[in-house]
């Protein structure tokens, strides 16, 4: 910022704020800026303000305020009044947060979340600056106006948009507010721009007379002065080690130069080189030919030895094939026994269907005969009774013949209704007890049935109990022996076999067990290779027959006979591993079993690729994509199946899901497998006291079912009864008449009648009984005939189910078998193939060696003894050419050794030019510093003179007395001010004066530091909250005659007072806030008294 003209009491000039590009030229004086003055009885009318004061700004969510403006500030005087709670301090307050100040310069909070108002997510910030005149900042791009926003978050971190008058958003970047206020010299953390009545308090009445030279050295900016001198002696010191350093690398730059020097002085001979360097091609030249014989006598040595290999593998073949057939006779045979068996079986179904038919139609038979002799019975029970009732009735009409009859015949039809409406009852219940009896029923058959479902399912969980139990005491054992993982007996079976081999039982030493031999290079894949693998991971390899025989012998010394023994393996060890790449199935993304393994030995690699063609099965870690490129497209070449990591098996048309969960053998992680067993153990017995006591209530709740069933029969039982009696009594009733009416003959030929009837149904009853007995019989001999024929029929099938093992068996076998065919048939044709290519490239060999050998001659006609290599001869005279072309390089080109000695004399020379360059800018740096540091102590004398001169003038209006003592060597600054006369008490601390007179004290002070420093706005806060009504309108008229006279500059004061004696003027505008309410959620600013100033270019 340039310089501006002021006229205020003396007229004193104000310094220019000095920046860090222009420290080097902070003596020298800016240019000024043109403005008009006049004075018109003592006043002086200055051109407003064009950049930098605030024009409006607006508040959301800020400390307790939901919403605050948008309103407008003057360019002169504003006065900001109202009540406390009001907002004026949140004004203040947002204005030095806006900017750019920090939370703890506002005395409002140390962080800036504490701005945010109770209960919201963020609070926003928008002030706008002037930005008109020829001093503008970029007005080609922000325009008249400058918009700051700032969002402050919850977190307290805060972001910026610099926007232009049209409401672009410009810029984003703190560095650019930064810019924009360095340019209008806005200082929001400078006490002279912003003053705090806190900040106030706490200057004048601080105790400690170092934090008021502090506040005086940064008001002024002297102390930015003193910093930047500070940071130019730092650098000058950095200056003086990079000399340092450079006197170092001259130095080194001295000792190069002598070693070029030096290289002028090294001349070696060379004929002696030449003539060593021929001697080395002769022996070169035979040395070539006495490797080739080697390696023709190499590849003859390979041909007999692979013509030995060649008639074994023929006679492992023509062993293979014996078993091979014998393989296929035991599948034959075992096929033709099932053959047999299900051919009987077969034979034997249709009578067992006839007898099951015959049996079904002899029982319905029989229940039809037994339920013909049931009627008849009950046929023969009623005529019995009735017999009964006639002679009881005939018996009656005899004795009552002489009686009233009339009463009776009433009474009678009352009981019958009676009765009738209770067999109606009875039948109701009988209905009711009936549905709970099939309730109970159906619930105690559901019971049952789940009791049944829970025992099956609590043995299952018992056999995987058992299970996890053994294998986690299996992989506790390996945590200290890897193989116990293969079995407890492993480590001391390999014990076994390592002494054995010592003893020379083994022709070679068994390999074993495989799972220990190989490692995986991907763990995720290890429940896929132990279900590919299988058994194979616990298998032995033998060299022959021989060695498997001493195998067996001492696997029976820790396996008992009828336990399983590890598989043994016998093929011919060899020490290179099958080239298995034309046959070997390929996928780009997924590798096979043979290519996911590590494995060191070729004796194992081969024995997997013999037994399970590793090579051709692919690892597939997700099912769907294993099921996609199994069996949605063609299978990759070569490609038999695959395995995912679930160790699930996966054809091009069949999937078989794995019963394992994890792999047993092939984790590495021991400890984690150790806990998640031991996690699954406890599980499990969690989950089989879960289910007994499941049992438990399902018996519980059985038995209850059963007695509740019980009684309810027993009640049904009794109802029966109960409705059979009433109604035979019904019946009874019903039967009885009047005695006048009866005719007893009658009833006695209706008695005889019923004998009769009875003896009939009794004779029928006879021969329904014999009829019955003999049915009765013929259903127990159907019964018994089929029972023995399915009896037959399941032990026939009880004699397949072995048989059918042994025949998967034998299938495997004869599987096994065949690929074990196959792989001899590929290992010879293989063999065979590499054997002819022996031969040829034996034909070969010998044609280069007669070719090398007529060179040779041509070379040294004479064969000499060689005792080095090819390659050392070949190493020597390299060597021997580059010293002989060093050497001729040292003596023909003496021209580059002295550019290159040119070249680092001349570095060096530069570099001792600049170092003392350096040097030399360092003492013309101190010479500038010592002067510029005296210019600084000019300055800031001449500012302490001013501003001792402003506050004895401004104290003077009201008769006051002050004094201000700097000391700036100890950098302390003492204030005292003596109200009334100034020779009638002594000058006492600005403490112990009255609030009124402090305050006052406090506006002198202000005023003097506004007239020595500079910039656009000034913010001051309740500067007259403590005065008396003479102090504030005396201090009053003070800040107005200034604001007057510094028109280009914006004054903001805050007070609780009214302020409405101030005069009426345009240049004067009052912001009066309202008292806060209950529920408001913006305090609107109101002017008074005052028009509005119109915003004019």
């Amino acid at each position: 910022m340039a310089k501006r003209k002021e006229e205020n009491f003396f007229s004193p000039e104000n310094a220019k704020r000095p920046r860090q590009e222009e420290l080097d030229d902070f003596d020298k004086d800016g240019d000024e800026d043109e403005c008009t003055v006049s004075f018109t009885n003592g006043t002086s009318t200055l051109t407003a303000a064009e950049v930098g004061i605030i024009e409006s700004i607006q508040l959301r969510n800020f400390m307790c305020h939901s919403m605050l403006g948008p309103f407008k500030f003057g360019s002169n005087v504003n006065f900001v009044v109202g009540n406390n709670g009001s907002g004026k301090s949140a004004v203040l307050t947002a204005l030095i947060v806006g900017l750019g100040g920090k939370a703890v310069a506002t005395n409002r909070g140390s962080s800036l979340k504490g701005f945010v108002k109770d209960g919201q997510n963020s609070a926003d910030i928008s002030i706008t600056l002037r930005n008109r005149g020829d001093d503008a900042y970029r007005a080609n791009v922000y325009g008249n106006s400058i918009v700051v926003q700032q969002h402050i978050s919850m977190d307290g971190s805060r972001s910026y948009k610099l926007k232009s008058e049209t409401g672009t958003v410009v810029s984003t970047r703190k560095e650019e507010l930064i810019a924009i206020l360095d340019h209008f010299n806005i200082q929001v953390d400078n006490p002279v721009s912003v003053l705090t009545q806190e900040m106030s308090k706490q200057f004048l009445q601080s105790k400690n007379e170092g934090d008021k030279y502090k506040f005086f050295m940064k008001a002024t900016q002297l102390e930015q002065m003193k910093e930047d001198y500070s940071y130019i002696m730092e650098t000058k010191e950095r200056t003086k080690e990079q000399i340092n350093q450079g006197e170092e690398r001259l130095i080194e730059l001295k000792r190069q130069c002598l070693e070029k020097e030096e290289r002028f002085q090294s001349i070696a001979g060379l004929s002696t080189m030449k003539t060593n360097l021929e001697y080395l091609k002769h022996e070169m030249a035979w040395a070539v030919v006495n490797e080739i014989e080697k390696q023709l006598n190499a590849i003859r040595d390979n041909i007999k030895i692979g013509e030995d290999r060649a008639a074994r593998l023929d006679r492992k073949m023509e062993e293979q094939q014996v078993r091979l057939n014998e393989a296929e006779k035991k599948y034959k045979d075992i096929q033709d026994k099932l053959e047999k068996i299900s051919q009987e079986t077969n034979a034997r179904a249709p009578e067992c269907m006839a007898l099951k038919t015959d049996v079904t139609a002899k029982k319905r038979v029989y229940n039809e005969a037994e339920v013909l002799y049931n009627r008849s019975l009950n046929e023969y029970r009623a005529l019995m009774k009735d017999d009964e009732q006639l002679c009881k009735r005939i018996e009656e009409l005899k004795k009552s013949t002489d009686q009233s009859l009339e009463p009776e015949r009433l009474e009678r039809q009352k009981k019958i209704s009676w009765l009738k409406e209770r067999v109606k009852a009875l039948q109701d219940q009988e209905s009711s007890i009936n549905q709970e009896i099939e309730q109970f029923q159906q619930a105690i058959e559901k019971d049952k049935e789940e009791r049944i479902r829970i025992k099956g399912e609590e043995l299952d969980v018992k056999h995987t109990l058992s299970y996890n139990q053994r294998q986690l005491k299996e992989l506790k054992d390996s945590k200290t022996d890897r193989l116990k993982r293969f079995g407890p007996h492993v480590p001391a079976l390999l014990e076994a076999i390592d002494d054995a081999y010592r003893r020379g039982l083994f022709t070679c030493k068994p390999v074993g067990p495989l799972g220990a031999c190989i490692h995986l290079r991907d763990p995720e894949l290890a429940l896929a290779i132990e279900s590919c693998l299988k058994g194979l991971l616990q298998a032995y390899c033998c060299h022959n027959h021989a060695d498997e025989r001493v195998l067996q012998a001492l696997m029976e010394r820790f396996y008992s006979r009828g336990t399983s023994r590890p598989q043994i393996i016998v093929s011919e060890f060899r020490n290179e591993m099958y080239d298995v790449r034309h046959r070997a199935a390929y996928h780009p993304e997924f590798p096979t079993v043979l290519t996911a393994l590590e494995i060191d030995n070729a004796v194992v690699a081969n024995s997997l690729i013999d037994m399970r063609s590793i090579e051709t099965v692919l690892l597939i870690k997700s099912n769907s994509v294993a099921r996609s490129v199994m069996q949605s497209q063609k299978p990759p070449k070569n490609c038999r199946e695959a395995f995912t990591a679930d160790g699930d098996q996966v054809f091009a048309g069949r999937y078989y899901s794995s019963e394992n969960t994890r792999p047993k053998f092939l984790s590495k992680d021991v400890d984690s497998e150790i806990s998640d067993l031991e996690n699954e153990v406890e599980n499990k017995k969690a989950q089989i006291l879960n289910l007994q006591q499941h049992l438990s209530a399902l018996e519980k709740d059985i038995k209850r079912n059963e007695e509740f069933l019980r009684r309810r029969q027993i009640h049904y039982r009794e109802l029966k009864v109960k409705i059979t009696e009433s109604i035979s009594e019904i019946r009874e009733l019903e039967n009885i008449e009047e005695h006048q009416s009866v005719d007893i003959a009658t009833l006695e030929d209706e008695a005889q009648e019923n004998k009769i009837k009875m003896k009939t149904v009794e004779k029928n009853m006879e021969q329904q009984q014999k009829n019955k007995e003999h049915l009765k019989s013929l259903k127990i001999e159907a019964e018994n005939k089929y029972d023995a024929i399915k009896q037959k029929i399941n032990q026939l099938s009880d004699l397949a189910e072995p048989l059918k093992d042994e025949l998967n068996l034998a299938d495997s076998e004869v599987d096994n078998q065949k690929r074990g065919k196959r792989h001899y048939e590929e290992k010879q044709k293989e063999h065979l193939d590499t054997l002819n290519k022996k031969k040829r490239e034996l034909d070969m060999k010998e044609k280069e060696l007669e070719e090398k050998m007529s060179q040779a001659r041509q070379i040294c006609p004479e064969r000499i003894e060689v005792k080095k290599s090819a390659s050392i001869l070949d190493k020597e005279i390299n060597r021997l050419r580059q010293k002989i072309q060093a050497e001729h390089a040292s003596h023909g080109d003496r021209e580059e050794i002295m550019r290159q000695y040119q070249e680092a004399k001349e570095t060096y020379l530069d570099l001792d030019n600049k170092v003392k360059t350096l040097k030399r800018f360092i003492k013309l740096l101190e010479e500038i510093m010592t002067h510029r540091y005296k210019t600084y102590q000019q300055f800031r004398r001449c500012l302490t003179l001013r501003c001792k001169l402003y506050f004895d003038n401004l104290l003077s209006q009201r008769a006051y007395c002050g004094k201000m003592n700097f000391d700036h060597k100890n950098e302390t600054l003492s204030i005292s001010v003596q109200p009334g006369e100034g020779n009638k008490a002594a000058f006492n601390d600005m403490r112990a004066l009255s609030g009124g007179e402090r305050s006052f004290s406090t506006v002198c002070f202000i005023l003097s530091l506004w007239s020595i420093a500079e910039s656009p706005f000034r913010c001051l806060d309740e500067f007259d909250v403590y005065m008396d009504m003479v102090n504030r309108r005396i201090a009053m008229d003070m800040i107005l005659k200034m604001a007057d006279s510094q028109r280009f500059r914006q004054f903001i004061l805050l007070t609780p007072q009214s302020m409405s004696s101030l005069p009426s003027s345009k240049l004067i505008r009052i912001l009066r806030m309202s008292d806060p309410e209950r529920g408001q959620t913006t305090l609107p600013f109101r002017p008074v008294g005052q028009e509005e100033e119109e915003d004019r270019s």
